[in-house]
């Protein structure tokens, strides 16, 4: 399922323009409207709005809509969709969540997800998605700022030195010390 598609959106739309198409389209498809219609129709609707639902929970936050679109690139959503696609929503089966899977063999479960899930794939997620986020960013920033501003007064302190002990290296200058220390004692 194509959560853009479902909604009729494109992939760049704004949370604005996804939460009106959303509006628009539950108005439509709400079980409630269908109360009063054939079974077909009510089911349909209810189908409808089922994944309606779920992409306008998907598509609005950020975290969500950053996987979805990462795993709809890796698995090329939207391509195949004449194809036969098995969508399985609810608590059934032992887990709650949703399973997807598709005539090409590969799956999705959202409650396998979950629960840690396994493959290079869903580590590499994890670790791209921690890389990504905003307070990672802003540390990574502030340590190389850190590290920058140390090295730049560590740099500028040497240079201070040769600039006003000319010809002295700073370690010769604390050998100095020392043994002009070890005469005084001596004394």
């Amino acid at each position: 399922m194509d959560h853009y598609k479902v909604l009729g959106v494109h992939k760049n739309a704004s949370k604005d323009e996804i939460k009106q198409a959303f509006r628009e389209l539950a108005m439509k498809f709400h079980p409630d409207k269908h109360s009063q219609s054939s079974e077909h129709l009510r089911d349909s609707a209810t189908h409808k709005f089922k994944q309606l639902s779920e992409a306008y929970e998907t598509l609005t936050d950020d975290r969500k809509r950053a996987e979805y679109n990462l795993k709809r690139n890796a698995y090329g959503y939207g391509a195949h969709q004449s194809k036969n696609y098995n969508y399985n929503y609810g608590r059934g089966g032992g887990g709650a969540g949703y399973t997807y899977s598709n005539p090409y063999g590969y799956g999705y479960s959202e409650s396998a997800r979950r629960s840690g899930g396994d493959g290079i794939y869903t580590k590499f997620e994890i670790g791209l998605r921690y890389l990504t986020t905003k307070s990672f960013l802003l540390n990574a920033t502030f340590v190389g700022v850190l590290l920058g501003g140390m090295y730049i007064i560590d740099a500028s302190g040497k240079a201070l030195w040769e600039m006003r002990n000319p010809g002295k290296s700073f370690e010769e200058a604390i050998e100095s010390v020392e043994k002009a220390k070890a005469r005084k004692d001596n004394n």
